[in-house]
């Protein structure tokens, strides 16, 4: 059984690693189906299990970095566009070994207010993102509002959303040192 130090020791590992930091390894699709299996064990109201998850990987990246930065071209006519955003969105997706899509599959009528489905969205990445620590794959959650208008390139149906894409590789950098606020700083006893 995981000691309370090594659960402390992995949470405290994690980090965002981001596409540039990537190698050109690929990531075993077993890997990926036990990742997902740990992330389907989030816990969520009502058993609802709201999260959807989509598999990017090999030409597919090429596509979907097309699919953003034109997304992007087309939301940002004239001045607002940004060649240098255009260009990381075309460009990123190709660095990574696999990106999962996060969805939201709304349930209609469940009566659960929306920001608890999304919470167990997050809970369920956290659990993605622990296990790629554990394994020794760098993650990164990005979420550009480009990813609203990924509902065709997804196949997303009239229930579903898309609130990121969680960009994995195997990192050819030292893993990252962290830090934190102090937590008392944060807390209060009542």
């Amino acid at each position: 059984m995981l000691e309370f130090e090594q659960l402390s020791a992995l949470i405290k590992k994690r980090r965002s690693i981001f596409p540039n930091s990537y190698t050109d390894q690929s990531i075993p699709n077993d890997t990926i189906m036990s990742i997902l299996e740990n992330a389907n064990w989030a816990p969520s109201h009502k058993n609802t299990e709201p999260w959807r998850y989509k598999i990017i990987e090999g030409s597919a990246l090429v596509v979907l970095g097309e699919s953003l930065a034109n997304i992007h071209k087309e939301r940002n006519p004239g001045e607002t566009f940004s060649s240098v955003k255009y260009n990381k969105l075309l460009t990123n997706p190709t660095k990574a070994a696999a990106i999962i899509a996060i969805c939201y599959h709304k349930i209609p009528n469940s009566g659960l207010a929306e920001w608890e489905e999304i919470a167990a969205i997050g809970a369920s990445v956290q659990n993605m993102w622990l296990s790629c620590t554990a394994l020794g794959i760098g993650a990164f959650w990005s979420s550009p509002e480009e990813v609203s208008g990924l509902h065709n390139f997804l196949k997303l149906n009239e229930f579903e959303s898309c609130l990121g894409l969680f960009y994995m590789g195997y990192p050819k950098i030292a893993w990252p040192e962290g830090s934190k606020q102090d937590i008392h700083k944060k807390i209060e006893w009542i």
